[in-house]
């Protein structure tokens, strides 16, 4: 069964991952950021998201990346890609060009879009 469709409880760790029992979330570090950025396209497939429309290739991923260096403002705006229920963040240490963290949310958590659209803060 996908993760989509039975989502990790709470305090488990599912291929490699953490999740909270609402996101999920995992790192991928590929050789370089096109490799990375196909082992998350694979691992969306593989667990059930092949419907959720993402970046082409790692160059229009690049496209969602903030310009800024501003710590502070990442902690309010999420760094790259999102589109419910998925997010393709970069990470804030801008030394790892090559790694992206992938999150994915429990879409029949109660509240689901307004916690994902950060509208409603986690309880």
């Amino acid at each position: 069964m996908s993760l989509r469709e039975d989502f990790p409880p709470a305090g488990s760790d599912y291929l490699g991952g953490e999740s909270d029992g609402y996101e999920y979330r995992t790192v991928f570090a590929g050789a370089g950021l096109e490799s990375s950025y196909d082992m998350v396209r694979q691992f969306l497939k593989e667990e059930g998201y092949a419907d959720v429309p993402i970046p082409k290739n790692a160059r229009e991923l690049l496209l969602f990346r903030l310009p800024t260096r501003n710590k502070q403002i990442l902690l309010f705006e999420d760094n790259g890609y999102v589109h419910n229920p998925v997010k393709i963040l970069f990470p804030v240490d801008r030394r790892k060009k090559n790694t992206l963290i992938l999150c994915l949310f429990n879409e029949s958590h109660p509240d689901h879009l307004l916690r994902f659209h950060r509208v409603l803060e986690r309880k």
